[in-house]
């Protein structure tokens, strides 16, 4: 989305892209990162990274010449405080120059983002285990993509260890969240759903299964899958 979308976006709600202190960026794929050096560059806005994902920005023909003093670090593993809130950024698997998550602690509150995802490991669910709030990538089943129309490089690439997280895999992670800590995040989302091989309902139903067979209590927590391409709606918490 570019600057005038997302400021068409934010202003159904009454907000303002002023209002935004600052952007984080997962991995330089181009369809995370098309019109983040138009927006960082109008808008002044700072953008945080890794040190090894700067220098790609710095090269990409996205970025490169837009992004001016607005590029800034942050450490793998060390909690860093922005505008009042305390970001920790963490090594997740893809097929990118680097891909990050993030642990958000803002108000009291833990939101954890993974996205573009290739598998979970021990690092990931040290954080995820942690959310209040979960964004959880759930990008295919794994029957529509076996029967369709992408060619077998492609398959292999995207449930290979270095591609993305399946509906499988993460209603697997929601599972262990819950044995192992005997409560879920309050509200999980189920983000970067394909749209060739998944549906939003075939996404929720696998987690949600998932769930209520281990035994979780369905008031406890809300379950959601973000739309892929456009603006999500506005949550507040």
């Amino acid at each position: 989305m570019g600057p005038r979308s997302c400021a068409k976006k934010l202003s159904e709600h009454s907000l303002s892209l002023g209002q935004v202190d600052f952007i984080l960026v997962t991995h330089d794929h181009i369809d995370h990162i098309k019109a983040l050096g138009i927006i960082s560059s109008r808008l002044c806005k700072p953008v945080y990274t890794t040190e090894r994902l700067k220098g790609a920005l710095l090269q990409n023909i996205c970025t490169r010449g837009r992004m001016g003093g607005n590029l800034h670090t942050v450490r793998e593993g060390e909690k860093e405080v922005i505008c009042g809130v305390e970001v920790t950024c963490f090594e997740v698997s893809h097929d990118a120059t680097q891909t990050i998550g993030y642990s958000i602690r803002f108000d009291g509150k833990t939101i954890t983002l993974v996205t573009d995802c290739g598998r979970m490991t021990p690092q990931i669910f040290s954080y995820v285990r942690e959310s209040d709030i979960l964004i959880l990538e759930s990008n295919y089943d794994e029957k529509m993509l076996a029967e369709g129309a992408y060619p077998p490089v492609l398959q292999e690439r995207i449930r290979g260890g270095n591609g993305h997280l399946s509906n499988t895999e993460a209603a697997r992670t929601l599972k262990n969240i819950f044995l192992e800590n005997n409560r879920l995040p309050k509200h999980i989302f189920l983000c970067h759903l394909s749209d060739n091989n998944n549906t939003p309902e075939l996404a929720l139903s696998c987690s949600l299964e998932a769930l209520l067979s281990s035994g979780a209590d369905r008031e406890s927590f809300t379950l959601d899958a973000l739309p892929r391409g456009k603006a999500s709606g506005l949550y507040t918490f």
